[in-house]
């Protein structure tokens, strides 16, 4: 069986803030009053960038939108008419917050808020293709301000069409509550800025050694729920690709808001064993959860 599938790229819904695209030499200060200032290099220049106005994130809304940055490429003086990253002194001491992954600078507030930049290619062709949209494969610097948890990743692996094929499934939250959006296109882009695209990401497969995507889905409504099959796939060339199965499967997503990125990373399963006492009683366990936590929600294949 092959499905066709076409290419996610996440559409620009609000999250820890897209600031700029391969960089290096990124900096994180941030003054008495709440404004931080991104330093980087990118094209051969040297670049401040004025950020402020928003902490955390909220709650799935159709009434208001997601909260965003307000962001100066200019280090002030477009919206403030001067150079304020000269004139900030950094207040933003030594980061107190979680663990996260991709951080290249971090620091906590006097308030007790935390401020994290993070670089990683969010935006990857599908099935290890090589890129041909604008900004794939792109490493990303990315800006996230909060206080308290960031948003959870909870990840599940069994089988699927009898145990054919590896499957995964679980949920992404945030503060207890289930993180995602209302549209999306017929591709999966989200069309509001609740909506978040996880990456699936898998280790030395038939894409080749090391890290490879393999594809990108949402986490779906009401209750942020995600399902996937490692099955074969059809491309829009005509080409039917093996299923991605790796050794390790990495899941990654902006965070709500602008909250951080997270992560989730774990060993694949391997080849399901119908002679296996151990592999029955796991997959029943997990078809329970499936069902448990997807309980209203389109189900995967089981």
């Amino acid at each position: 069986m092959a499905v066709l599938l076409a290419t996610v790229v996440s559409a620009p819904a609000q999250a820890s803030q897209l600031v700029a695209r391969n960089t290096s030499a990124e900096r994180l200060s941030v003054s008495p009053d709440g404004r931080a200032i991104v330093t980087y290099r990118a094209d051969g220049r040297l670049r401040h960038v004025l950020v402020w106005g928003a902490v955390d994130a909220r709650m799935p809304s159709t009434s208001r939108k997601q909260v965003e940055f307000q962001i100066d490429y200019s280090g002030g003086w477009k919206r403030f008419g001067q150079p304020l990253w000269k004139a900030r002194r950094n207040a933003c001491g030594k980061y107190a917050g979680p663990a996260l992954p991709w951080v290249v600078a971090s620091c906590t507030a006097p308030d007790g808020s935390h401020w994290a930049l993070q670089r990683w290619q969010r935006s990857q062709a599908n099935f290890a293709r090589p890129p041909f949209k604008a900004g794939h494969a792109a490493w990303e610097l990315r800006l996230s301000h909060w206080s308290g948890p960031v948003a959870r990743l909870d990840v599940w692996l069994d089988w699927s069409y009898g145990g054919r094929w590896q499957h995964l499934f679980g949920r992404l939250s945030y503060r207890g509550h289930p993180v995602h959006g209302f549209t999306t296109t017929p591709t999966g882009d989200p069309l509001d800025s609740y909506g978040r695209v996880l990456y699936l990401d898998t280790l030395d497969s038939a894409y080749g050694t090391g890290w490879r995507r393999e594809n990108g889905f949402v986490a779906r409504r009401p209750y942020g729920t995600f399902c996937y099959g490692f099955v074969p796939h059809r491309i829009p060339t005509g080409e039917t690709l093996p299923p991605g199965t790796g050794r390790r499967y990495r899941l990654a997503t902006s965070g709500p808001g602008v909250t951080p990125d997270v992560s989730w990373e774990g060993d694949a399963l391997g080849d399901y064993d119908s002679g296996s006492t151990l592999d029955r009683e796991h997959e029943a366990r997990m078809n329970e959860l499936q069902q448990l936590i997807a309980s209203g929600s389109d189900s995967c294949h089981s």
